[in-house]
């Protein structure tokens, strides 16, 4: 969902993934050639990484994009603007090497136009909070309304941690992301630590894992936010990721939503509803049913509840297929829900143009966004809120697991 338009658990080295639970060209003042300070320090079981520039941000700072490479070709560009995914690279059924995520070349489009949040890891809240405002103890903070006309807060807001420059450090297999929240910072409370580190396989699995310690009782809630084509990312036009077909195999169940896509605390039956994905079906097939849910969404908008979650275990909760390509998405996730989102509200006239040149329109891509439920914190229903107490850390974790036939 883009602006405009007991979290204690460790990361789990047992990947495998089962059917139910998984046990553990927009340039602006940038210059022409590429400026690599090509940096390919180690070569760990076949993982390359390397670094470059990535642009200057309005106020000075560097911004850095580094490029994990596996054995296979496949690789995973990650910006320190946002901590962001720009690219994804994977084979498809014949071999090739393709991009299925947006983005753009350089940060000045994600800094200057941040439409949709492509890429970036979202937070300190992912989601909407109704009229701003939440609770902790016999205190209510408020928040910016940068949703709805003014009605709810969105993603962490206009500054949220998808345009904060991250500190970047290299390990062997991967890059970790951190960032210090300082108090009060964009209305949220306390002084959070946050990091997220990015590991990719060699069986082309991006497992991205996100911590945070604070001094104070706080609210986290992070996802990421990468937009998909697995037809490849070129594919911008209207409807074309329509013919994709998605699995949603351990949600029963999703959230029913106001008028302005929040929430009611009402939980409702996927069954004999267009939002049943338990079986695989095309996503042009159902988008346009007449539904009151899928027309407050413009398509598909909706945070979906994820069948035997527990908070430890990795469920997998999204398979998405391309029949051109024969790639394969699988989502993974140890978070109770996950936003199921089909793009509806890109295409802006003010939106800049992608990597491919063309500019993104609607329902050119999906995204799938595991979260605490949208407004949990007010939500007496949603049991958890999201809520991270002074001593304890929030661990949580994605998995997107690449494969082609």
């Amino acid at each position: 969902m883009p602006i405009d338009f007991n979290p204690h658990f460790w990361f789990n080295n047992n990947n495998n993934i089962s059917q139910k639970i998984v046990h553990q060209s927009f340039i602006h003042n940038q210059p022409i050639q590429d400026t690599y300070i090509k940096t390919v320090q180690n070569d760990y079981a076949g993982i390359k990484i390397s670094k470059k520039d990535f642009g200057t941000l309005k106020n000075g700072e560097k911004t850095k994009l580094y490029t994990i490479t596996n054995k296979n070709g496949a690789s995973v560009d990650l910006s320190t603007f946002g901590a962001t995914i720009t690219s994804i690279k994977v084979p498809d059924k014949n071999g090739k090497i393709i991009d299925v995520t947006q983005g753009y070349d350089n940060v000045t489009p994600y800094e200057t136009a941040p439409v949709g949040h492509a890429g970036g890891t979202i937070g300190p809240y992912a989601n909407k909070i109704s009229d701003g405002k939440f609770k902790l103890g016999e205190t209510e903070y408020t928040l910016e309304c940068n949703k709805d006309n003014g009605k709810t807060h969105s993603h962490g807001g206009f500054q949220g941690l998808d345009v904060k420059n991250w500190k970047a450090e290299q390990l062997k297999d991967g890059i970790k992301f951190t960032y210090l929240k300082k108090d009060m910072e964009n209305g949220y409370p306390a002084n959070v630590e946050m990091s997220v580190t990015y590991k990719f396989d060699n069986d082309n699995k991006l497992h991205i894992l996100y911590n945070a310690k604070t001094d104070n009782d706080t609210i986290v809630n992070l996802t990421n936010h990468t937009y998909f084509n697995l037809n490849g990312a070129e594919n911008t036009i209207e409807n074309s990721v329509l013919d994709h077909v998605v699995t949603l195999p351990n949600s029963s169940k999703f959230t029913k939503n106001s008028e302005i896509a929040v929430p009611t605390g009402e939980i409702t039956d996927v069954e004999n509803t267009p939002f049943d994905f338990r079986t695989p079906k095309k996503i042009g097939d159902v988008i346009n049913s007449d539904h009151d849910q899928i027309k407050i969404g413009s398509g598909f908008d909706q945070n979906y509840c994820i069948d035997n979650y527990d908070g430890k275990n990795l469920v997998e909760v999204a398979d998405v297929k391309s029949p051109k390509t024969g790639i394969n998405l699988k989502v993974s996730t140890n978070l109770p829900g996950f936003q199921f989102y089909t793009a509806n509200h890109l295409g802006k006239s003010t939106q800049p143009a992608g990597k491919s040149g063309s500019k993104y329109e609607k329902r050119s891509s999906f995204c799938v966004e595991p979260q605490f439920y949208p407004n949990a914190i007010n939500t007496d229903s949603f049991k958890e809120k999201g809520i991270l107490k002074a001593g304890d850390e929030y661990n949580r974790e994605i998995v997107y697991s690449f494969s082609a036939e």
